[in-house]
């Protein structure tokens, strides 16, 4: 049988300061920290990861750090451009209720016969909250928030494109999608066995502009594949339809590929395995400062750069 692409794996914004974003998604949301490392490519950046009680694929959001004004991007086509959670089904008036409460501006709204809640985070970065009934997967309970009522993982990736035809075509062609619905501008793309956790949202809008990386937007899209063989035949189907791939990159907790699709956007192909608790005890997930192999000497002058950060705030 061949493998293919089950759905997303994770997805990576940036963000402008590390404890307010850590205040925010771990302890507003109520996700996991699952690690705490450093930017593979500047390591006085923290590299942050929140998600599920093992930091499954599908429930995986990560930061990046860029400080300071001139760092900030502009959210628009060529992008991934919202972070989509699922919650259980008669969740959205607690979400509602709760972030309310603790100043955060909310608007509901349908979409695919969801209810959405829509709402940013600290650095303007749109994130959804979608009920959804059938999905089967735990949330990861924090302090205040029922376990009835935890994000479940990513719901969908919403990616926005000036023309949607290439992008689309890549999904349904080289990365083995099927087209499940279309309403206005949107069409629903699913992966493997489908559902929440497996949707890609292809957003056609000619005019909105370009987009530009910085503070304030995602940085790209990863999407989940079983094992290394897989990663390996998608590099190659994928570089025989003309698309310049990355060599294989071990993060240490998955091994990666990168290629860009026609609208712009960064994909990310990454394995499940080996996962998060190569380093840590499961129970002990996010504690520690990790960090990747290149840079384990260099550990006194990383942690004397990096910025001290505290426990996520508790929200009532």
């Amino acid at each position: 049988m061949k493998r293919e692409i089950t759905g997303i794996h994770h997805v990576t914004a940036i963000a402008s300061d590390p404890q307010r974003n850590i205040d925010f998604y771990a302890g507003l949301l109520g996700l996991r920290m699952v690690k705490k490392t450093v930017n593979f490519d500047d390591p006085s950046a923290y590299h942050l990861y929140y998600g599920d009680e093992k930091g499954s694929p599908g429930s995986i959001v990560t930061f990046f750090y860029w400080p300071g004004h001139e760092a900030r991007g502009r959210r628009g086509s060529g992008q991934t451009t919202a972070l989509v959670f699922s919650a259980p089904a008669g969740s959205l008036d607690y979400w509602t209720e709760r972030l309310q409460r603790n100043g955060v501006a909310v608007e509901r709204k349908s979409r695919f016969g969801e209810e959405v809640l829509s709402l940013a985070d600290p650095d303007d970065i749109p994130v959804e909250i979608v009920e959804v009934g059938d999905d089967a997967r735990s949330g990861w309970t924090a302090p205040g928030i029922p376990e009835e009522h935890a994000l479940r993982g990513l719901h969908t990736a919403e990616l926005t494109v000036g023309f949607a035809s290439p992008t689309e075509g890549l999904l349904s062609i080289e990365m083995g999608f099927r087209l499940v619905k279309r309403e206005g501008n949107r069409a629903r793309f699913e992966a493997g066995p489908g559902g929440s956790g497996h949707y890609a949202d292809v957003i056609e809008d000619s005019k909105v502009a370009r987009g530009t990386g910085g503070s304030g937007t995602i940085h790209h899209i990863a999407w989940s594949v079983p094992d290394d063989e897989t990663e390996l035949a998608k590099q190659s189907e994928l570089e025989k339809s003309g698309y310049h791939v990355s060599p294989v990159m071990d993060r240490d907790y998955f091994h990666s590929i990168y290629y860009r699709e026609r609208g712009g956007i960064l994909f990310e192909i990454a394995t499940e395995t080996p996962g998060f608790a190569v380093d840590e005890a499961p129970e002990a997930l996010g504690t520690g400062l990790k960090l990747p192999k290149q840079f384990t000497e260099l550990r006194p002058r990383i942690e004397a750069i990096l910025p001290q950060l505290q426990a996520a705030k508790t929200f009532a």
